[in-house]
């Protein structure tokens, strides 16, 4: 009997661990107002922290360079989760401001590059390059044009003609 519960409870700790994984921001939703200490444990580790105005932080977690994803995690000044998102959607990407933005509000917003950053001496431009879904389903990546005092100048969505899409297993 003992051992049939010990198996139950660890089939149920497997299953919460794969929804956190599979389903990371309906997972995360159902969290909200929880602490950072709940979220670290559920989703590991961040792969990036940025202190953000008001007090308030997000946890950046990247999937990044073979995946599409980049998941932050908003906390307020107390520490408890008000928001999770995916960050590599349209609809982020076209809130950047070109002659407005700098590099760090692109890092606050979708993480470090994990793409080699390019520079184009002619065009006198740094490129940081993130791999998204464009319109949900087509691989593309999203590339943020930079100036030379490091505000950024353009964005950029360009389908992959390669594809390389991790969900049907051709990576």
């Amino acid at each position: 009997m003992l051992f049939r519960l010990a198996s139950l409870i660890g089939a149920a700790a497997i299953a919460l661990s794969a929804c956190a994984t599979l389903q990371p921001v309906e997972t995360a939703q159902k969290m909200i107002g929880s602490p950072q200490s709940s979220v670290r444990d559920t989703f590991g580790t961040p792969t990036e922290t940025y202190q953000l105005a008001g007090g308030t932080s997000r946890w950046i977690y990247s999937k990044q360079p073979l995946g599409f994803e980049v998941y932050a995690a908003d906390f307020d000044a107390g520490g408890k989760l008000t928001n999770f998102r995916q960050m590599l959607t349209e609809k982020e990407i076209y809130e950047a401001r070109p002659g407005v933005w700098t590099k760090q509000d692109v890092l606050e917003r979708f993480g470090t590059p994990k793409e080699p950053v390019q520079y184009y001496p002619l065009l006198k431009r740094e490129a940081w390059s993130y791999r998204l879904y464009a319109g949900s389903y087509l691989p593309a990546h999203f590339s943020a044009y930079f100036d030379d005092r490091g505000v950024l100048d353009r964005t950029m969505i360009i389908v992959d003609p390669l594809g390389g899409d991790a969900r049907d297993g051709s990576k």
